[in-house]
């Protein structure tokens, strides 16, 4: 929402993926234009690359984990697999050192469905690799149902401007610091 509250309401977090969701369309919608042009296998190792490093490893390492507690390596490799400045470190790199070709399309077609399709982002250390609602993030959410309706807020004789009732979605830090 802004630097210094890291949560998203229902509906922002919404609007941020339909914006990853529009870029996802024209990446796709290049994919097509271009079919003919694609290296098949190019374009489907730098697809699964990004989760063979950055995903599968530690979905397999809290599968296994008793307590689902698993290294922060692993959430570090997802990000840096995830992240969009490696995507394009990789598709500038490969461009440069081998050359530009539709393929690179991958990239962001793989990076902006996780955000757009299934609403991932990057993983905070202190999250659940896999997705599995925090505890300080219920009693968050929950406190912030209470309080967030415009009816709450001028029965508190409030002059606050919560005036959404969904839930909300938060990183480590607002979940961790859940007062108004």
């Amino acid at each position: 929402m802004d630097a210094l509250n890291h949560f998203e309401t229902r509906n922002t977090f919404l609007l941020s993926r339909l914006e990853w969701l529009a870029g996802f369309a024209v990446a796709v919608t290049l994919t097509v234009m271009h079919w003919g042009d694609i290296r098949w296998p190019v374009f489907i190792g730098l697809f699964v690359v990004i989760d063979a490093i950055g995903y599968v490893p530690g979905a397999l390492a809290f599968r296994r984990s008793r307590t689902g507690t698993i290294s922060r390596n692993y959430h570090l490799a997802y990000n840096v697999m995830h992240s969009l400045l490696t995507g394009a470190a990789v598709a500038g790199l490969w461009a440069w050192l081998v050359r530009p070709e539709w393929a690179l399309l991958a990239i962001p077609v793989h990076l902006l469905g996780d955000r757009g399709i299934f609403g991932n982002s990057l993983k905070p250390f202190r999250i659940s690799f896999e997705p599995k609602k925090h505890a300080l993030f219920e009693e968050f959410e929950a406190a912030w149902s209470r309080t967030a309706s415009p009816a709450a807020t001028r029965q508190e004789g409030r002059t606050t401007e919560a005036t959404e009732t969904s839930t909300v979605r938060s990183s480590a830090d607002a979940a961790s610091h859940p007062g108004p």
